[in-house]
């Protein structure tokens, strides 16, 4: 599955390329009609250069004013059209948690799909699942150009990026990703409840609606938000296991592809392959360590006397099994995605403790475009420390490392674990001082409730959206501190990359010279990959200690 993804991703990433350099790609004659459109409703001009700063006040002025929108409909669902099985509005808490991280690309879903948004909800937050998606990609378009000039101020148009991010690249595999998905038994209509008597004589009701789109697209898009409740182990979102291997392609496929991208782009091909290797060793040792703590199943279990062939099977779907369900844990949480499989709360200490340091790391792959722009910090951090030890000053692409850029890099760095650690902290506080006050946080008030608040704040800070779901998260406490998380997590870090990379463009280029660090070599990676660790170890084992880990000896 995996290597199927990388084959898959290296010409799509050549294609990107082209689109974001303005060469002519097969879908122009079909799109550019399109593309026009929304110029001219939008009073754009594609050719208009942008600098740096420009680019940023585009992006968050068009995020704020899709934010307001989104809550706008999902307060009003309830009279709203589009609502056949007469779903209710949100709360103006949970409409704020839901719109933050739908524009966000987090997509953390403090309620259930079925009963909790109407139709035109879902189309809402579908559409919004191809604009945060686009806004990432384009973001990084944005680096990509940066680093490819030698000294300019001019960055593209990100409104040009924007519109080709979507319409070239997210609609087309939506379309097919979605298609696939209908063949396959995925409802994609707009009727309400289905309505048959079980085998036992109960009457059960199954929500239908546009399902196979939005799923599409959570998958492509790094999104994550299920369709349905239980996300993409229901049989209706995920209906077999060939469809299971599709939308786990689609999960890691365009993260990949903007690394080759990058390659291209940057003519650079050497340097995209170091980027690539460091992701990929940190997600093969994260993906090892999960699989093999599932397949050797749940020790307080196998203290029962039970065996398990299967490995641990609590919280998995049998049609999948430990092995894919750990996979998927996996690759959706390197990246900003979130979907899932099984149930992450069920998994195994260690193998919970997989999806953690993925969301803590938060650039092994990554989200789309927001997952490079992750890396491009510990790249910075990187080359200024290299630079510090050979006695030289730090060069990055021809461009001097200095103050002002090496403290936008450490501030982006450690906003990660502040936001993360904080929140549990305070959470954590809360709940120690005062439980009678909140009793439907947790179920389970050791070691284990400790990490459930951990993962919450984490999944929001990455901007991820899974859950350990025995959290009793849809209170106002949760909806507006994880809103407030993931808005900062959100946009600061694309702010930070985006600054650095505007900075260094205009900076005076100095040819390579023999002394010149070399930052596409074996050697440059494994420093990246030092700093990376270090960073995540200082800054999250004391928090892993008091939860997966002190979990996992206490199973013993």
């Amino acid at each position: 599955m995996y290597v199927l993804t990388v084959v898959l991703a290296i010409p799509l990433g050549r294609y990107i390329s082209k689109v974001y350099e303005g060469e002519r790609t097969w879908p122009d004659k079909l799109l550019n009609p399109l593309d026009r459109l929304f110029f001219k409703l939008g009073g754009i001009n594609p050719a208009r250069e942008m600098n740096w700063k420009q680019h940023l006040v585009a992006l968050l002025t068009i995020n704020w004013v899709w934010l307001l929108l989104s809550m706008l409909i999902l307060m009003n669902m309830n009279w709203l059209p589009l609502n056949p099985d007469g779903n209710p509005s949100m709360s103006p808490d949970l409409a704020f948690n839901t719109t933050v991280s739908i524009v966000s690309n987090t997509n953390l879903q403090h309620y259930s799909g079925e009963t909790g948004v109407s139709y035109l909800g879902q189309l809402t937050l579908m559409l919004f699942q191809f604009i945060s998606a686009g806004t990432g990609m384009a973001a990084c378009a944005v680096v990509f150009i940066a680093m490819k000039e030698k000294t300019t101020e001019n960055l593209g148009n990100f409104y040009n990026y924007f519109i080709k991010s979507c319409t070239r690249v997210l609609l087309p595999l939506a379309i097919i990703v979605a298609s696939i998905l209908v063949i396959n038994g995925t409802p994609m209509n707009f009727e309400g409840k289905a309505q048959y008597i079980s085998m036992q004589g109960d009457t059960v009701h199954v929500s239908r609606g546009p399902a196979a789109a939005m799923v599409a697209i959570k998958q492509l898009g790094t999104n994550g938000g299920g369709f349905f409740g239980a996300n993409s182990a229901h049989p209706l979102e995920n209906p077999n296991y060939f469809t299971n291997i599709v939308e786990n392609i689609c999960i890691i496929l365009i993260p990949i592809a903007m690394i080759f991208a990058l390659g291209y782009i940057i003519k650079r091909k050497r340097f995209a392959w170091m980027v690539f290797g460091v992701m990929t060793i940190g997600f093969l040792l994260l993906l090892a360590n999960s699989v093999y703590q599932e397949m050797h199943g749940n020790p307080m279990i196998s203290k029962m006397g039970i065996s398990q062939p299967l490995g641990s099977m609590e919280g998995k779907e049998v049609r999948f099994g430990s092995a894919a369900s750990a996979y998927w844990e996996v690759t959706t949480t390197v990246t900003s995605n979130g979907s899932v499989n099984s149930m992450h709360d069920s998994f195994t200490p260690l193998a919970g403790m997989s999806a953690l340091l993925g969301m803590m790391v938060n650039s092994f792959y990554g989200g789309v475009g927001v997952g490079y722009l992750n890396f491009y910090i510990f790249i910075i951090i990187a080359v200024f420390i290299s630079g510090l030890m050979v006695g030289r000053t730090p060069e990055f692409l021809g461009k001097k490392i200095e103050a002002k850029e090496m403290k936008i890099a450490s501030i982006i760095a450690l906003f990660h674990p502040l936001l993360i650690l904080s929140g549990t902290a305070l959470a954590s506080y809360l709940y120690s001082h005062n439980p009678r006050a909140y009793p439907g946080w947790l179920n389970n008030p050791g070691n284990h409730g400790y990490s459930e608040m951990l993962y919450e704040f984490t999944s929001s800070s990455a901007n991820n959206g899974s859950g350990f779901e025995g959290l009793g998260d849809n209170t106002p406490f949760w909806n507006i501190a994880c809103g407030t998380v993931m808005l900062l997590a959100r946009f600061l870090p694309i702010i930070g990359p985006v600054a650095i990379a505007g900075i260094l463009a205009k900076k005076k280029y100095i040819p390579e010279s023999a002394g010149t660090l070399k930052t596409d070599t074996t050697t440059f990676g494994i420093m990246v990959f030092a700093v990376i660790f270090i960073v995540a170890a200082l800054s999250f084992f004391p928090a892993l200690t008091l939860g997966p880990i002190a979990e996992h000896f206490g199973m013993k």
